[in-house]
């Protein structure tokens, strides 16, 4: 046995890990595996350290270790065993897949369901240059007075109160600045009461769709869509019904014929500008939406990933503002407004819906973080996000213009699309001639990122359109962007 544990026990001195840890591990292995059975006598502590060449203490703190946990047993003046309490393991062969050992850090010993739509690759851009899908630039988000606030939340106040639990709908200071700036920029009427804080819009799909959403309900949702929506109704059960996009928004008698043939339970709707293509849901259609939810009972959940950024005229008011029903769901995040980094997103609705979403939110994600919501708030009150948003508009303006002329002007013929009055991104068809893989690909390695049209998986009649985004870039990136598409072409 003692030149079995030379072999089997054998600690890394200059590894992180203290050696009495790895050798209490090791022989924890051993004993699990069955290797060393119950009852069994270890070496005493002097033979063990002579055999490992460490110190005698190093042996006696790993075995006082194992002796704490109930893995060993000690008998005074006959030596150190295995628990005898212990139940025995038999040794058995490591299982083979032909020629691979079965790794269990790699493969589950439990089988489980893996759905076709989670299976989407994850946004991960590394690149230097970006033609994103409409991401803000965060080199103009307020950094500093947001790392101040942030700090001030570190360190003032209550300490058990700041740092401690809080409610789970978010930080109160939040809900009552978000109410007061929501009802002077969308003409909504809320209280606090009507607000639930949550990371982002597509936790608020989530909560939303497992509340009110059972296996068989349909989901009418516009096509092309946002695939992520879409996977949340999947992930419920539900069974999506498309509704077409035109230039003005969800086709809505289209829409009114999908509730007469059966219960549409909620639609799911980027008003002000749609998802992927930007335009904007006409008012005729917004009435005639309310009105439809009136009559037919369902949800809507209003989408509003990007309000603040309209550039032709004022921004079209949200659906929610002239919900007299109660029907809609309203969502919008900061994550547009400053960076996808900082999951700070809002829901509103009416006050009984909002109370039962957080009572599910508090079983997935007991509260958000406390410190960035209330540092938002601190921003909010001082006014810094407002001047942010009107620098914001200004810069995105100048970059859509400029990219949209560059769009134009380098690459005629191989690109159709309309300026768009709003977002962070231009809706572009590329010609027919051109294969989306393959100038993704290669603009990849002259490090310039740019969809390829396979994660969002736009049906068929728009196979090869992409979202080019253009905020995130200044105007000296935008012009090395389309140089690189325009030498690739």
């Amino acid at each position: 046995m003692m030149n079995v544990l030379s072999t089997l026990l054998a600690p890394d001195k200059s590894g992180k890990l203290p050696v009495y840890i790895q050798i209490a591990n090791d022989l924890m292995g051993l004993i699990r595996s069955g290797t060393l059975q119950p009852g069994y006598r270890l070496l005493s502590t002097r033979q063990l350290a002579l055999i490992l060449k460490v110190h005698r203490r190093t042996v006696v703190q790993a075995y006082d270790e194992l002796l704490a946990q109930g893995w060993l047993e000690s008998h005074t003046g006959n030596g150190t065993f295995v628990a005898k309490h212990l139940p025995e393991v038999r040794p058995v062969p490591i299982k083979q897949e032909g020629n691979k050992l079965t790794n269990p850090l790699k493969k589950a010993g439990f089988a489980f369901d893996k759905p076709a739509h989670l299976d989407r690759p994850v946004l991960k851009t590394t690149t230097r240059l970006h033609l994103d899908d409409g991401f803000p630039d965060p080199r103009l988000a307020p950094l500093e007075e947001l790392s101040r606030a942030y700090r001030s939340q570190l360190l003032h106040g209550n300490p058990y109160v700041r740092l401690g639990y809080g409610d789970t709908g978010g930080a109160n200071w939040l809900r009552r600045e978000l109410s007061t700036y929501l009802n002077e920029t969308r003409g909504l009427k809320t209280a606090p009461e009507n607000i639930l804080i949550v990371r982002g819009v597509i936790m608020a799909i989530y909560l939303a769709s497992s509340s009110f959403l059972k296996p068989g309900d349909y989901v009418a949702l516009d096509s092309p869509g946002w695939f992520g929506a879409a996977m949340n109704f999947q992930q419920a059960g539900a069974r999506l019904c498309e509704v077409p996009v035109d230039a003005h928004g969800m086709d809505v008698d289209f829409l009114e014929e999908l509730c007469e043939k059966q219960p549409i339970r909620m639609v799911y709707v980027t008003s002000h500008h749609h998802y992927p293509t930007t335009v904007a849901l006409r008012p005729d259609r917004r009435i005639k939406l309310l009105k439809l939810a009136e009559k037919y009972g369902f949800i809507i959940f209003e989408d509003d990933y990007d309000y603040d950024f309209h550039y032709l005229s004022k921004p079209l008011l949200p659906l929610a503002g002239a919900d007299q029903a109660g029907m809609v769901l309203y969502c919008g995040s900061f994550t547009k407004t400053m960076s996808p980094a900082f999951r700070i997103g809002y829901m509103v609705g009416p006050e009984d819906a909002i109370q039962h979403l957080a009572s599910l939110r508090r079983i997935i994600d007991r509260q958000g973080d406390r410190m960035l919501e209330n540092a938002i708030a601190e921003l909010l009150q001082t006014g810094v996000i407002q001047r942010h948003l009107r620098k914001s508009v200004r810069a995105y303006k100048q970059r859509r213009d400029h990219f949209c002329e560059l769009l134009k002007n380098e690459l005629p013929g191989k690109v159709r699309f309309q300026v768009p009055d709003g977002g962070m991104a231009v809706w572009t068809e590329f010609d027919e001639s051109v294969n989306l893989q393959t100038l993704a690909a290669n603009a990849s390695r002259r490090e310039l990122y740019l969809s390829n049209g396979s994660v969002a998986a736009y049906p068929s009649p728009y196979a090869n359109y992409v979202r080019l985004g253009f905020a995130s870039s200044d105007l000296n990136e935008l012009e090395e962007s389309v140089k690189i598409i325009r030498d690739l072409l």
